[in-house]
């Protein structure tokens, strides 16, 4: 029996929907039901979506999005592979060029968020990272506009990120801990020799590989720092509780390289604890404990980390910037004595799964509840649920996995009834999530001086 009088025969709405979105030929998709006939199986949907995924044809992801009825999976020339996770202001999305055939990361400005403000700070985020170009810093590739949805494209970074990493495998050797920050630093440095400070310097920020390499994200969070004024966040605190500096909390519009440094210090006491040095308390509280108090001694949860090394995050943590050590490429220099080599890490293993599973189908990611809550407008108060979303997602959104299918993405009903180009939102794909954590400064600043009395 010929393939056409097959399809005629069990045309169904996925293999109507498969055409429609381009992602499968009629060549192809009449071998795979071609391919079922011989085989004696039923043509059913599920079957024909899991064979399509099975010859990679199509992702995972992809195939749940059809069998939906969603055909719209791309942005411009770059096509929706899978979806990652979702950041303070936007999702990101594992894409790849049509053309290039290049894996990326498409972070989106979803439709709901898209405001006067949301628009300046993705474009300002736009420009922060288009003439950054550091091994140690996740890379901007492109930027575009497809009907209403704004989107930035950057790097695909397998792996996951630091907070990730600590919370499955513990606390980290000396060494290890050594590696990424001496790493992260020297990307650091890159930044602040281009004039920039990143303000939201965390573990969540500081993607790692499976091979041991780490790469600073967020860079779009950045700032000029001889130029505040031409930010739309000037004068706002931004960044995570747990790894504000203090004048980042005191004097929000009058920052430089030291504060990313401070919170670099916070980053390597958490890689080589396990915890955050102000834990527990509500964000005024962390945010008063950083200017007034010190932290435990990192001995009482690692006994053999060794002295020398504690000065080092000491001098890191220093509540005046004047007393911090003076610069990231000083930071790299003082951590080169622990390095070790990348090999060694074989039995700490950085997987290669999602940053996070998706919501439940009906969970509204811009409900409050869950990471999603925790967006834009705010200081994290703990950075436990605002880090990045960016890493690998590999087969993990297959429907023979068992995972949970990630919902429709939000707006995609919004662009239907507007009838836009862009009528429906993307959903998966990789990279770098920046997720950000703002709040006004003045109101912040008013709060945090009564709690400080």
């Amino acid at each position: 029996m010929s393939h056409k009088t097959h399809l005629s025969e069990a045309k169904t709405a996925f293999q109507a929907s498969a055409l429609t979105s381009e992602l499968i030929t009629p060549a192809q998709l009449a071998a795979a039901v071609e391919a079922l006939h011989v085989e004696g199986q039923k043509v059913d949907d599920k079957l024909l979506a899991a064979a399509l995924v099975r010859d990679g044809l199509l992702t995972g992801y992809q195939a749940e999005q059809l069998k939906a009825g969603r055909t719209k999976l791309n942005l411009g020339p770059y096509i929706i592979t899978d979806f990652i996770g979702q950041g303070g202001m936007g999702q990101v999305f594992k894409g790849v060029h049509k053309v290039m055939g290049r894996e990326c990361a498409v972070k989106v400005l979803p439709l709901q968020k898209v405001t006067d403000e949301t628009r300046k700070n993705f474009l300002h985020e736009i420009r922060m990272q288009a003439g950054l170009d550091c091994q140690y810093l996740v890379r901007a590739f492109d930027a575009g506009k497809d009907g209403q949805i704004h989107y930035l494209v950057t790097e695909y970074v397998p792996g996951t990120d630091l907070r990730r990493h600590i919370k499955k495998n513990g606390a980290l050797p000396v060494s290890e801990a050594a590696l990424y920050i001496h790493q992260a630093a020297l990307g650091l440095d890159y930044a602040h020799q281009q004039g920039l400070v990143h303000r939201d310097v965390k573990p969540g920020n500081i993607l790692v590989t499976p091979r041991g390499r780490a790469k600073v994200s967020d860079v779009g969070l950045a700032a000029w720092s001889t130029a505040m004024s031409s930010d739309p966040r000037a004068g706002k605190i931004v960044g995570t509780a747990d790894y504000l500096s203090p004048e980042q909390i005191l004097t929000p519009d009058n920052i430089g390289p030291a504060s990313d440094i401070y919170g670099l210090g916070c980053t390597l006491y958490y890689c080589i604890c396990g915890k955050v040095p102000y834990p527990g308390g509500n964000t005024a509280s962390k945010c008063r404990r950083h200017c007034e108090d010190l932290p435990m001694h990192p001995r009482k949860f690692a006994e053999d980390i060794p002295e020398e090394f504690v000065d080092i995050i000491a001098d890191m943590m220093e509540k005046d910037p004047n007393d911090r050590i003076a610069s990231a490429a000083e930071v790299a220099a003082r951590l080169e004595p622990w390095l070790e080599d990348v090999q060694a890490l074989g039995d700490r293993p950085i997987t290669r799964g999602p940053w996070l599973e998706p919501p439940p189908p009906g969970v509204d990611p811009y409900s409050g509840t869950g990471i999603a809550g925790q967006g834009s407008g705010q200081i994290s108060a703990s950075g436990e649920a605002n880090d990045s979303t960016a890493a690998s997602v590999g087969d993990t959104m297959n429907s023979a996995s068992g995972i949970v299918p990630p919902p429709p993405m939000p707006g995609y009903e919004m662009a239907i009834a507007s009838k836009s180009d862009t009528g429906m939102q993307v959903a998966i794909a990789l990279a770098i999530a920046i997720p950000f954590s703002l709040m006004i400064g003045a109101i912040i600043g008013f709060y945090l001086h009564d709690k400080l009395q």
